[in-house]
């Protein structure tokens, strides 16, 4: 008897050869799935998907996915495909291909989140509960936190906080033996201390803590708010919609309560066609948006639709931060504590940088009034992963320069940093000098080293004329050099690196509009800079366009440094010259390309959106 059932190749994780076996053998191929996900559509139906999957080609498929499970809400047979999605995404972490770039700003958020800087622990005595609030909350609504933690107290007089993150990012991601080690850290500390019940704000927390927290009881806060007085802050009038998170759309418990909520304040709810357990994602979800951007505009683009010009509330900050920009979207906790504002569209919510003081603010408010019996800060050994680069280490830089220039001036060191000898000092090479110095810099692109130490060190050695020169000449001739590397002599080892959708986007851009698309990387970095180089060598564009783009467009960076660094000496010997002003604001203009350009394609896709 023939059957359709693949055999998985022997070498995949059993869970996984399980999931595909089990897809083929239950999903009819009905297409019902298929018809409500912009993800199906693209890649075909789950079990297509199942048939058809191979590990080593497919690593970036599953991370399009937003796992928000819509697909098993609507299955006549309650198929779950996004059970099986996620173990692919942990096959291509165990494989060593699920670390694509664009998810680092994910991790580093999700770093800072357990950092001993942010996370803080207040058991009071006899603490047998604590407040969960996650991530998003602690950082745009800080004083939503601060008056529900007081409110709830009321009711639970030895109410522990616990700041942190649980690490839900880098489950989804596939992660999981790090995402075990850190939330088993957490659940058996609070254990171990006397926690019994975890109340959440979050939807994704309470997920969590729900499949993993063990013998925890789990609550949210909307839940806990309607077994108190509300909060006396007066009522409003008019109709809303409500937007349920997916990461508890089978929970009809806390559908009910935030509802509720609602009606005691005195709003009408009318549905959107897709709410409770049909809910959509709010484009978030899995953290889709880092690879296919485009898939995550479609979800936030239907609830837009669907909300068709309501006021939307919702019970997670990361649906209501990334909602409000398309559709006037707002916490339940800013209706539960500024009713009037939230409903005028005036509500207090904080955007980044400003949410991480916000934390810190926070941190120290619960350390200064919570008086607790036990407390701490999240140890940092347990995160053994290669550190990345991250906002706090470029704040760090620039104390350290802060921190130098007094250090120098106060253990009377300026005789050693003399611009002018140091110049001499070259010279005397005469013209072997500025060659072994562009030699060296043509190297670092082939061998992934940074290439700003040396643009730093062109303008202190060179000045910011000649160091400009030969800094611009010797950062081409290395971009050429991995080019061609790319192109000709290691073209099997680029691919691997480059499994991502938006490397194949990035082909297809250059096929498109050729040398333009080598300048706007080149002004706006949204690629590992090293990399790139090599994967323009597996695209069309040609040598000579490619090196003449290279040239022009890294320019305005490279004068820009080389103007702050050929004044750097004497600002580190406590003198600030003008050049070293200009060259500082010119950096900050350069640096800030990206941000404002990605401000501008946001308006632009809302403005452009029907």
């Amino acid at each position: 008897m023939q059957t359709d059932t693949p055999s998985p190749a022997p070498d995949i994780a059993p869970s996984l050869a399980g999931q595909l076996v089990e897809m083929v053998e239950k999903c009819t191929g009905c297409g019902l799935c298929q018809k409500e996900c912009a993800f199906l559509k693209k890649y075909g139906t789950p079990k297509d998907i199942a048939k058809s999957y191979d590990p080593d080609k497919d690593s970036a498929l599953a991370f399009e996915c937003s796992l928000c499970n819509l697909c098993t809400a609507v299955c006549p047979f309650k198929v779950n495909p996004a059970a099986m999605f996620l173990e692919m995404r942990r096959e291509a972490e165990r494989r060593g291909k699920g670390a694509f770039p664009e998810h680092q700003p994910i991790r580093d958020y999700e770093k800072r989140g357990f950092s001993a800087l942010f996370s803080y622990y207040g058991l009071p005595h006899g603490c047998d509960t604590v407040f969960f609030p996650g991530c998003g909350l602690p950082g745009t609504r800080p004083d939503k936190v601060i008056k529900l933690f007081t409110h709830l107290q009321k009711n639970i007089p030895t109410l522990g906080i616990v700041l942190d993150c649980c690490t839900k990012p880098s489950h989804d991601l596939g992660n999981q033996a790090f995402f075990t080690t850190m939330f088993s850290e957490l659940r058996a500390y609070l254990q171990g201390h006397g926690v019994k019940t975890v109340i959440v704000a979050c939807p994704n927390c309470y997920k969590v803590f729900q499949q993993y927290g063990g013998a925890l009881t789990l609550t949210t806060a909307y839940e806990a708010l309607l077994l108190t007085d509300l909060p006396p802050t007066g009522q409003v009038s008019g109709t809303v919609t409500v937007h349920d998170p997916c990461a508890v759309r089978f929970e009809a418990s806390i559908h009910d309560a935030a509802r509720h909520l609602l009606t005691k304040k005195g709003l009408q709810v009318e549905e959107m066609k897709h709410h409770h357990q049909q809910t959509i994602c709010c484009g978030e979800g899995g953290s889709v948006g880092f690879l296919a951007p485009e898939l995550s505009k479609k979800w936030s683009g239907m609830r837009k639709d669907e909300a068709d010009g309501r006021t939307t509330l919702t019970y997670c900050s990361g649906c209501a931060n990334y909602l409000n920009p398309v559709t006037p979207t707002f916490h339940l906790l800013d209706l539960v504590f500024e009713p009037e504002a939230t409903m005028t569209g005036k509500a207090k919510i904080s955007r980044a940088p400003f949410t991480y003081l916000n934390r810190l603010k926070l941190k120290r408010y619960f350390r200064k009034h919570l008086n607790p019996a036990i407390s701490r800060e999240r140890p940092a050994h347990l995160d053994t992963r290669p550190s990345k680069g991250s906002l706090l280490k470029r704040i760090a830089v620039i104390l350290l320069l802060v921190g130098a220039i007094v250090g120098v001036r106060s253990a009377n060191l300026e005789q050693y940093l003399d611009q002018d000898k140091l110049r001499q000092l070259i010279q005397g090479y005469g013209a072997l000098g500025p060659l072994v110095f562009m030699g060296l810099y043509a190297i670092t692109p082939c061998l992934f080293l940074p290439g700003l130490p040396f643009t730093i060190a062109a303008g202190i050695l060179f000045g910011p004329v000649w160091g400009v020169v030969y800094a611009i000449c010797g950062a081409t001739i290395g971009a050429t050099l991995a080019f061609l590397l790319g192109r000709y002599a290691g073209r099997d080892w680029v691919k691997q690196k480059l499994s991502g959708p938006r490397w194949k986007q990035l082909d297809q851009e250059v096929e498109k509009h050729g040398w333009k698309v080598v300048a706007f990387t080149r002004l706006i970095p949204l690629f590992p800079y090293n990399l790139l180089n090599f994967a323009f060598g597996l695209t069309g564009v040609k040598l000579l366009h490619y090196i003449v783009a290279s040239f022009i467009f890294m320019l305005p960076a490279c004068i820009a440094y080389i103007l702050l660094s050929s004044s750097l000496l004497e600002a580190l010997r406590g003198r600030i010259s003008p050049a070293f002003i200009i060259g500082l604001l010119a950096v900050i203009l350069v640096s800030s390309i990206p941000f404002f350009y990605n401000r501008y394609k946001k308006k632009k896709d809302n403005k452009n959106e029907p």
